[in-house]
């Protein structure tokens, strides 16, 4: 006889949608600069260099600050950071649509919205890892999915209004969004399973309480080990080219004719790609696994940056801005999931967190360059092409690391 019992949800995935929200809504705001940028360069007189250190003071806090927030979450769950960082952020906004000069600006926009979405990003992807295991890459990517959508509705959103009501008017409407955005997410991110009685993927919990997902390694640990640095260190130099198109591919439109209105077009393209590539790549991992995936992603964006650095047509900017964000999205979906691969889930908030403060400073200092080498050559290509070279080392690394699986073994087997 068939039951009668409703299918019930994992709770898991209720997680997943907490933090998908919880950073479409925070990158949402980070990646709405681009609509941004004209509007503040012709308010303070700035230069090009100057106007972009917004947006990369914003980009070194959030993943500087993933670290620390990993060890807070780790200890006191993820809640408290999602919905404080996301009411920072809204904070941020707030001081930025009251400024009289740019400092204010990099007060504002950079350090409200860096110091909140580095302070609930990590604790939210981390809490999905934690709630899943083989179903780890699907729930990851749906989760980063969330940065892609971000990126595809800030920009556009953050233009039209803009348009409509002016610079300072938008930052309120977007502070408010982000409130709203803060307790929703709040609502629905959690603790890890065992802390419900319940266990990853829905499985029956483990007899006597034990955790069924590995204890794995703690942060000093994982530190210990070439992994976690070929890892930090990939992604330390891919961020150097990384960030670069979230910043000048809409200025760089314009110089070309192609008028402020396609440019933030590029940018809602990028934010498609994100979001394909989050899924795409993340279900490519099932059968060339995790490492040779990430790794690809290191050259795929790096082919795509030297693509760039030579197109002056709208056809080819669509074709970039299209495939970048894909493999953007894919290394964003991919490295939570490889992180717990190797070091498993004991101090993952941690652990992701520490690796990705590698990032920040490829993100402080990439965009600004490019940016102060625009005011200086007239040209981006030049810093475009270094972005390509540092993928290229990336990718090179990552390929020479052992499979998770096989250095787990070698670990044990040593005595």
């Amino acid at each position: 006889m068939r039951s009668t019992r409703p299918l019930r949800l994992f709770a898991g995935w209720w997680v997943v949608a907490g933090a998908f929200l919880c950073m479409m809504t925070g990158y949402a705001v980070a990646y709405s600069f681009a609509a941004f940028f004209g509007a503040l360069e012709t308010e303070f007189g700035a230069r090009r260099g100057e106007t972009a250190l917004v947006f990369s003071i914003a980009a070194f806090l959030y993943f500087q600050l993933g670290f620390p927030a990993g060890l807070i979450a780790d200890r006191t769950g993820p809640r408290p950071l999602v919905v404080g960082g996301l009411l920072l952020v809204a904070a941020g906004l707030l001081i930025a649509a009251q400024a009289t000069s740019l400092w204010q600006i990099y007060l504002g926009y950079g350090l409200g919205v860096g110091v909140g979405v580095g302070l609930s990003y990590v604790p939210s992807i981390a809490a999905v890892q934690r709630w899943f295991v083989r179903r780890r890459g699907t729930a990851s990517g749906i989760a980063v999915a969330g940065i892609g959508v971000g990126t595809l509705i800030g920009a556009p959103l953050a233009h039209e209004l803009i348009a409509a009501v002016g610079w300072r008017q938008t930052y309120l409407m977007l502070a408010a969004l982000t409130v709203l955005g803060a307790v929703v997410s709040g609502l629905l991110v959690r603790s890890s399973p065992e802390h419900y009685g319940l266990a990853p993927d829905g499985d029956a919990p483990a007899p006597g309480g034990a955790p069924a997902m590995p204890a794995g390694l703690t942060l000093g640990g994982a530190m210990r080990t070439a992994p976690f640095w070929t890892i930090y260190i990939g992604a330390l130099l891919m961020s150097f080219g990384l960030f670069v198109p979230f910043v000048h591919l809409a200025p760089h439109a314009k110089d070309l004719g192609l008028g402020e209105g396609f440019g933030v077009l590029l940018i809602v393209l990028l934010g498609v790609g994100s979001t394909v590539g989050r899924f795409l790549f993340a279900s490519v991992t099932n059968w060339l696994g995790r490492r040779i995936s990430f790794a690809l992603m290191y050259i795929g964006a790096g082919l795509m940056l030297v693509m760039w650095s030579v197109s002056t047509a709208a056809p080819a900017l669509i074709v970039f801005a299209l495939v970048f964000g894909a493999f953007y999205g894919g290394f964003v979906a991919i490295a939570p999931s490889l992180a717990a691969d190797y070091f498993g889930g004991r101090a993952l908030g941690s652990i992701i967190g520490a690796l990705y403060s590698g990032v920040a400073f490829g993100a402080l200092l990439g965009a600004p360059a490019a940016g102060y080498a625009y005011d200086f050559f007239g040209s981006y290509a030049g810093a475009i092409l270094a972005g390509a070279a540092l993928c290229l080392v990336s990718f090179a690394i990552t390929v020479a690391m052992p499979e998770p699986a096989r250095w787990l073994a070698a670990r044990k087997s040593s005595p």
